[in-house]
C-alpha cells in the first residue's frame, strides 16, 4: 500500500498473493540477525572465522593467499568476496568504490512484547524529500525505514540518535497516529543509519564480476539503494546461481574421483574459472537492472521538484505497487542435487 506524505492520502494498493509466476509463495520480512544465524548454523562448527579483515590478495600458482589483518593467511582454490560495499575483493576486480546517491537511510525494529495492532501489509509513504515504509516482520516485531536527502543542517546531527529520531517524527507528514507511534516507540540503540552508496551501472556491464578463481557476490558486486528491497534477496539469489554454475563445472570432477580417477590441479581450476563466468554471464543483467531501477525509483520518490513530486505521488505509486512484486518475484532456477 502506498501513500502520499503530503496530503495523507492512499495512492494505491495492491494484493501481494496475486501476483506474478510465483503467486503461491508468501512475501516475508526477515531480520538479517536471523538470517545470518540461520544460514551459519547450517556450517560445519570452525567454519566462520570472525575478525579477519582482508589486506592483500596475492598469486599463487592456481592458489590465491589471502593476508589478513592479524597477520595470518588462507590460501584458496577459490575466492568469492562478499565482503560488503567496502569489498577487498571488488577492488582487487577492478571495480572502483561504490558511489554516494547524496542520501541517507535509516533502518530500525521495534518489539512490543504484548504484540502490535498493525495489519500485515507493506505501507509506503512518499513526498517532501522523504520516503518511508513500516512493515510488521511478526506479531511482536515492526521493521521501518526512512530514507531522506539531508540539508547542511541534517549532516550537523548525523551522530546524534535522539535528533535523528527527532528529525524522523517531523519529516512524516500527514500519517495515521499508530505509524508515528512506531517510530516514537523504537529505541535509539535500535535505529542504524547510513550513507547510500550504489555502483554505477555501467561498471556492472563492463567490469569484471569475475577473474581467474575469483568472484563477487552480494553488495560487493551490486551495491544499491535500498528504493525496491532487493539488496538482501539479489545477495541470495547470487548464492543460488553460484552454487549451481559452479556444480555443474565441477560435476565431472566428482564422477572421476568416485571412480578412483585423479584430476590435475590445473583442470580443476579451469573448471572453476569456467564455473564462475558462467555465474557472471546469469547475474550480470540482473544486477544491472536491480541498480538501474532502485536509483532511478529513489531519484522520483525524494526529489523536492513540484512536478517529480506529483509523478511521485501519482504514477510512481501505482509502478511501485504494481512493478515491486514482479521484481522481487524473479525466478533463478533451482540448485542440482545430483
Amino acid at each position: 500500500m502506498t501513500s502520499s506524505a503530503i496530503s495523507g492520502l492512499r495512492t494505491a494498493e495492491i494484493a501481494l498473493n496475486a501476483m506474478g509466476p510465483q503467486r503461491d509463495n508468501e512475501f516475508r520480512c526477515v531480520q538479517r540477525k536471523i538470517l545470518l544465524e540461520t544460514l551459519e548454523k547450517e556450517l560445519p562448527s570452525g567454519t566462520i572465522k570472525f575478525s579477519s579483515k582482508v589486506v592483500s590478495i596475492e598469486e599463487s600458482g592456481c592458489l590465491k593467499l589471502i593476508h589478513l589483518s592479524d597477520g595470518s593467511f588462507l590460501k584458496a582454490k577459490l575466492l568469492i568476496g562478499c565482503d560488503g560495499v567496502n569489498s577487498a575483493l571488488a577492488k582487487w576486480l577492478g571495480f572502483k568504490k561504490p558511489a554516494s546517491v547524496g542520501r541517507f537511510g535509516i533502518r530500525a525494529c521495534v518489539y512490543y512484547e504484548n504484540g502490535h495492532d498493525l495489519e500485515p501489509k507493506i505501507s509506503l509513504f512518499m513526498g517532501k524529500g522523504v520516503r518511508y515504509g513500516v512493515l510488521p516482520c511478526d506479531d511482536k516485531t515492526i521493521y521501518w525505514f526512512f530514507s531522506f536527502s539531508p540539508s547542511s543542517q541534517d549532516e550537523e546531527i548525523i551522530d546524534n540518535p535522539a535528533e535523528i529520531k527527532q528529525l524522523v517524527l517531523g519529516k512524516l507528514g500527514k500519517v495515521a497516529d499508530n505509524i508515528k507511534a512506531v517510530i516514537d516507540d523504537t529505541e535509539l540503540d535500535n535505529m542504524m543509519l547510513s550513507p547510500l552508496r550504489f555502483r554505477h551501472p555501467w561498471e556492472i556491464i563492463w567490469g569484471n564480476i569475475s577473474k581467474s578463481n575469483v568472484c563477487v557476490a552480494g553488495d560487493a558486486f551490486h551495491p544499491l539503494t535500498p528504493d525496491i528491497a532487493q539488496g538482501g534477496c539479489a545477495a541470495l539469489e547470487d548464492g543460488i546461481v553460484l552454487a549451481r554454475c559452479l556444480g555443474e563445472a565441477l560435476r565431472d570432477r566428482q564422477v572421476m574421483r568416485s571412480e578412483g580417477k585423479g584430476i590435475e590441479e590445473e583442470d580443476e581450476h579451469k573448471r572453476i574459472e569456467r564455473g564462475l563466468q558462467n555465474y557472471a554471464k546469469e547475474r550480470r543483467w540482473r544486477a544491472f537492472q536491480l541498480i538501474t531501477t532502485a536509483y532511478m525509483v529513489g531519484y522520483m520518490a525524494q526529489s523536492d521538484g513540484k512536478i517529480l513530486n506529483f509523478l511521485s505521488n501519482t504514477v510512481l505509486a501505482g509502478f511501485l505497487a504494481g512493478r515491486l512484486p514482479r521484481i522481487a518475484s524473479y525466478n533463478c532456477g533451482m540448485l542440482r542435487t545430483s
